[in-house]
């Protein structure tokens, strides 16, 4: 596993753990590199039915390491090369099937928040703080994860954050619909267990269906395609819609099978 990344699993869910807590979880070139891969491994587990990205200690990430910037993007090629890495990364989580939870204490800055809109949901303490910063770095957000967060949260929210680069507390990220829940610290982690395990006792085969087709209409598709009518079709002909339209009739929880 790549410096700075650990993967572990816990019955069916996946945890990547960022693990610099002495740099605030910066994340590395060779981290944003290795984050493709790790989602490809997830993906293609079938009993996995979530992966929670959190960070070690008190913070989920500050942001891309910027101690690396002066020597990875000194040169036009270099920064291309860099938000190659960044975007393959943002766009594999973006993309995944299996539901994806962004864990955040403390700060979630720049690279680290972007990451966490990427996932499909995030749950924050009470103490958590966000911003996405390039405004102070000279930079120009990438448009993929510009368009990410102005699906999230709206064209005003999205300049408020971009534009000023002020950071915002849990209560107002909450507010703007850039997180999905805040919770006390000490009750954080016991809520995303129970959420997730919610996730878990769903129709996978609905899950990870109705999820694509999700991430259809959040990058800008606004009519099924064939892939969309062969997701419902298949879901009509599996297993886990006869389980559950049978639990329903005998007043049962439906036992679903966790498969592709």
């Amino acid at each position: 596993m790549t410096t700075g990344l650990e993967l572990a699993r816990a019955g069916s869910v996946a945890r990547l753990t960022f693990t610099r807590p002495d740099k605030h979880n910066a994340i590395s070139f060779d981290m944003w590199s290795a984050i493709p891969g790790i989602v490809a491994e997830v993906e293609a587990d079938p009993a996995v039915t979530a992966l929670v990205i959190t960070g070690q200690g008190d913070n989920f990430s500050a942001g891309a390491d910027i101690a690396e910037f002066g020597e990875l993007r000194s040169t036009a090629d270099g920064a291309a090369l860099y938000d190659k890495a960044v975007h393959a990364a943002v766009t594999a989580l973006a993309d995944m099937v299996t539901p994806s939870i962004a864990l955040i204490r403390g700060n979630c800055i720049g690279g680290g928040c972007q990451i966490s809109v990427a996932c499909d949901f995030r749950f924050a303490a009470e103490g958590a703080r966000f911003g996405i910063t390039p405004a102070k770095l000279g930079i120009i957000y990438d448009y993929p994860s510009t368009h990410q967060l102005v699906s999230l949260v709206g064209p005003a929210n999205a300049r408020y954050i971009l534009l000023s680069a002020k950071l915002v507390g849990a209560d107002r990220a909450h507010a703007m619909g850039l997180v999905n829940d805040v919770y006390p610290d000490g009750g954080l982690d016991a809520a995303v267990e129970d959420f997730v395990a919610t996730l878990a006792t769903r129709s996978q085969t609905s899950v990870r269906g109705m999820n694509r087709i999700i991430g259809k209409i959040a990058a800008g598709q606004d009519e099924p395609d064939a892939e969309v009518d062969q997701l419902r079709r298949d879901a009509i002909h599996g297993a886990d819609y006869a389980e559950g339209v049978a639990a329903f009739l005998e007043r049962r929880t439906p036992r679903f099978t966790h498969h592709h």
